[in-house]
């Protein structure tokens, strides 16, 4: 079973609506910094390889690359998330501001860094080592009640909300519970990129997009098959709470279930660089396209296609509403 392919015009249309959606995104911002180099010989000191240092690029990453893949793609956002009194936090708001996207929704707690993951890559985008720094425990006291106070000022402009959950202590029961509330008054749709471990706090969302991995692990399922995978959607739909699942497969695409339609949507990539933030593209596209107006299984083909554009590129990568319609099959 295969979901229907959309029709250019349709796509058109909404695509052309992105500018007037507004999404609020509220998850665990984090600074992507690249440092480049060649690789000649293996150290004397140990079996690793040398770097010759050629370049350093600072991306946005986790939650501020959501709002990054919303604003490239022609919408408004509204970005809410924890960052330390640092000079990684400092990096994160110059490019928000560099890409045109606000810093007001940005919560400091002192006590912890910004999230920041240092990739050491070669000259063939080949990852050499990953250093992070992080404090990961969950935010409480001051800074969960400032989150929460923003969620609240923030979400009535809305026409969707989005949860990017990396594990880094954005995302709480309270978070989650601000969020829904916020619909309630607003008729917003919540999307959710989720993490298993918190798979109960996000009973009544629109839509929870876990990765095959992440579909396996709640359900204790395999999913080699499209019959696995619908097995595992209904599944993951019922011990969720939520009204849709749209799972990430990689390679094999995506599985979405719904009350109205389930089936398979192909992959389209055509060549794949780097699978980095593709995650985070998909819950954009589908938070836009939603809030445009698209049914479920437009927004999962319009997010399909998002996809199988930013895997060509390298890094937490975006792409323009252009680049989106030309990928349609």
């Amino acid at each position: 079973m295969t979901v229907p392919a959309l029709d250019g015009k349709r796509a058109r249309h909404l695509v052309a609506r992105f500018p007037d959606i507004s999404v609020l995104v509220a998850g665990d911002i984090m600074l992507d910094r690249f440092i480049v180099g060649r690789v000649t010989r293996i150290s004397p000191e140990a079996p690793v390889p040398v770097v010759h240092f050629e370049a350093e690029h600072v991306r946005l990453g986790g939650a501020a690359n959501v709002a990054h893949n919303i604003s490239a793609l022609g919408g408004r956002t509204t970005l809410i998330g924890v960052v330390g009194d640092d000079r990684a936090g400092a990096s994160l708001r110059a490019q928000l501001d560099a890409d045109g996207i606000g810093a007001d929704g940005l919560v400091v707690d002192p006590e912890r860094p910004t999230t920041e993951k240092v990739r050491i890559v070669t000259e063939r985008n080949q990852q050499v080592a990953r250093v992070d720094y992080e404090r990961d425990g969950d935010v409480g006291g001051r800074v969960e009640q400032e989150i929460i106070g923003r969620i609240s000022q923030c979400a009535r402009s809305a026409k969707a909300l989005l949860v990017s959950d990396y594990l880094k202590g954005t995302v709480t029961r309270a978070v989650v519970e601000a969020l829904n509330d916020a619909r309630k008054l607003t008729s917003a749709l919540l999307v959710v990129d989720p993490k298993i471990p918190h798979l109960s706090c996000y009973a009544g969302a629109t839509l929870v997009t876990p990765n095959h991995h992440e579909a396996e692990t709640a359900t204790h399922r395999r999913i080699r098959t499209d019959e696995d995978a619908r097995d595992a959607a209904r599944d993951f739909r019922a011990r969720a709470g939520c009204d849709a699942v749209l799972i990430t497969r990689g390679e094999q695409g995506m599985w979405l279930s719904d009350v109205g339609v389930e089936g398979a949507i192909p992959a389209v990539a055509r060549e794949v660089s780097d699978v980095t933030g593709a995650g985070d593209t998909v819950v954009a596209a589908l938070a836009l396209a939603l809030g445009a107006g698209a049914t479920i299984a437009e927004a999962a083909v319009l997010a399909n296609c998002a996809a199988g554009v930013v895997v060509g590129k390298f890094g937490a990568a975006t792409l323009g509403p252009g680049e989106l319609l030309q990928a349609l099959p």
